[in-house]
Parts: structure tokens; sequence; C-alpha cells
């Protein structure tokens, strides 16, 4: 088997699977990238039994069959070689040989035979979603997934989907994380993904694809992601996830305008203060134009204030930082709203208008 490809896209298809290769694993094949070559095609593969990636590059080719390769060298070789073309020659001892202008190695692959296959989720149960919106809605979410292995449904993101509306969920019991869409999509559709297959998702989108579509397809156990010619697979995340609706009051008693450079920046200089032997609360006093916020930690103590734009009652407030923060970052626009329902209710982020993000925060009781 032979093969002769482009450097540039033989090396980004390698870096795109490579994300799913197993570090470890009791079938030592699935620590490779399966090579599958067919006729002007080269298909590379790689699976961890939770998530796969499969991608492929038009090459000339000399046979047919696959084998497997060690990811790094695989990668590594292939990425230092000079040159803008680069030879593959597989012999009938599975001997990997990479050719490119004078430089030539060899290293042995192994049997694919027990490389398991992919996953296959028929394509019946699918919808689509622009690219640039779905790396939108992950960066804007993921933040709030949880940590916490002890509820592996909550480790992932839930996908709500209903009458024509898209909502990508995460909470992880402390914040709550809402990012919402309109979709064609007239099924009724409800399932959790992990986060990890998520965040891998949202790198293999680019920035620039503002109009590129991508086809999700689903089934009880798995789902697939179709971005370009990247196929990303991955099981579903099973059990019981929070009813988030009936977490979103119904209205509020202070609602805020404020700066989201201005607050970030503000809580950033209050950070400062607290690590992880001197935690504390922030404590905010919102009213008459203007956010008040304090710590006083082991380290130190600061007061600061910043204007705001400030409706309804007066209220006095304490926050985990590092939550706050997390949120802020991961809102849109260059002003939010927050929304209070007194000092023991959660904390709302929203946009200026409208509600196609809803970050939720617990408070944290004040003393004294």
């Amino acid at each position: 088997m032979k093969f002769i490809c482009n450097k540039t896209e033989i090396s980004e298809a390698i870096s795109n699977v490579s994300k799913a290769v197993s570090q470890k694993s009791t079938i030592p094949a699935l620590e490779g990238i399966k090579v599958r070559i067919s006729a002007g095609s080269v298909e590379l593969t790689a699976y961890n039994l939770e998530m796969g990636i499969r991608t492929s590059i038009n090459a000339e080719t000399e046979g047919e069959g696959e084998f497997v390769v060690s990811a790094r060298l695989f990668s590594e070789f292939t990425r230092r070689m000079s040159g803008d073309e680069i030879k593959f020659d597989i012999d009938e001892n599975l001997v990997i040989t990479i050719s490119c202008s004078a430089t030539e190695c060899s290293f042995p692959a192994m049997s694919a035979n027990e490389y398991p296959e992919l996953p296959k989720v028929d394509s019946a149960r699918s919808f689509s979603v622009k690219q640039s919106i779905l790396k939108s809605m992950i960066n804007m979410t993921s933040y709030a997934a949880s940590l916490n292995e002890s509820k592996p449904v909550l480790t992932g993101e839930l996908f709500d989907i209903e009458e024509g509306s898209f909502n990508m969920v995460a909470i992880d019991g402390f914040r709550l994380a809402i990012r919402n869409e309109l979709t064609d999509c007239t099924e009724k559709y409800h399932f959790v993904v992990p986060k990890k297959a998520l965040l891998e998702v949202s790198t293999l989108i680019r920035d620039d694809d503002d109009e590129k579509m991508c086809t999700i397809c689903t089934n009880d156990r798995h789902i697939i992601f179709e971005i370009g010619n990247v196929f990303v697979i991955s099981r579903l995340l099973e059990g019981v996830f929070h009813n988030y609706k009936l977490s979103i009051p119904s209205g509020c008693k202070t609602e805020v305008i404020v700066s989201k450079r201005d607050f970030t920046t503000c809580l950033e200089r209050c950070s400062l203060l607290i690590d992880d032997k001197n935690k504390s609360p922030i404590r905010c006093e919102v009213g008459n134009g203007v956010i008040k916020i304090n710590c006083k930690t082991g380290i130190g103590k600061i007061n600061d204030a910043i204007s705001a734009d400030i409706s309804g009652e007066t209220v006095t407030i304490g926050f985990n930082n590092k939550l706050i923060l997390e949120a802020l970052k991961a809102a849109e626009g260059d002003k939010v709203r927050l929304r209070f329902n007194g000092a023991m209710k959660v904390i709302e982020i929203l946009p200026l208008e409208g509600e196609s993000f809803i970050f939720l925060v617990m408070p944290i009781q004040l003393k004294g």
C-alpha cells in the first residue's frame, strides 16, 4: 500500500483525530490512529471508546487496506518533514516508511483487526445548526458543567430542542448556564453530551466558518457532529438532568444594567485578595446608581464602586468571585443585565436585550 499527499492536509487531519486517541487502553490499537487507504482517499480514525473522530483527505493511492500507526510517531514525523508532499509506503509486514525530500524514516505499524468500529448512528434523527452558533453555544455554557463525577449526567450539557427553540444547558449545583437559539427543527430532542466532546467540537470549528453548517445526528446512545469532512462521535450520558426551567426566576425586584468590562475589572481587583487559604465572599451593595463592592481576607481589604443603571429595590448580596467572573467572561456584549430577588435568591446575568443567554449564580450568605 502506498499514498502520496499534501503535508499540510495530512498534518491537520492527524491533529484533528489525535484528540480522540486513547492514552491508556487494554486494547493497544486504540493508542494509535487507524489509517484506511482506498482509491484516491485516505481516512484517519481515532477512538477511545467514549469519543471518536474520523476524517479523510485526498491522496494519490496505490493499493487498498488499513492499518494502525502510533499516533505520536505519525504526528511528529509528519509535522517535522521538510517539503510540500509526503510519501507513505506500507509493506506486507506492516512497516511504514515515510519519505519527504531527502528524509526517510521507518517504523512498525499494527494490524487493524483489533480496532473497534465507530458506533453507527442513523441520520433519521438529525438537525443542522450554523457552526459559528454551535461554537458560541458551547463556549458560553461549558464553564458551568459539573466537575463532580458522582453525578455523571451533570458533567455534560443538555441539548433541549422543541417548538423551534434550541437550549444548551449546563449546571453544577452552584450555577446554571443557558444559551438559546431559534432552530428550524420541528422535532423534540432531549439528550446530554459529555463536555469533553463538546469542547473538541468547538476547537474543530474555525472562527471564520460563519455560514457553514454542522449536521447533528443522534440515537438513544450516541451522537455524531459532522463538521465539514470531520466527524465527531460521542456516547451520550445517561441519567435524569435537572429540570432547569424551574430554576429561572419569573421576575425580579432589582435590575441593573452595567458595563461588563467595568464590573469584571472591579471583581478581578477584589480577587487579588482571595486564594485557597484566604476565602471570603464578595459583598455587593446595589442601589442609588452605584454598585459598591468590598472584600476582606487575611491578605487585605478592598472597597470599590462602579456606576450602573439601577431600578427597583436596594439589595446587599454576597457571592463567590470566581463563579460571577466566569459567567461575565462567557457573556456576550459590552453591557449585561443583572437581576436580583433579594439577598438569598439566585443572581441572574442576561444580555442587554432578550434572553439569548441566562446565567444563574447562587449567592453566599453574608455574616453580620
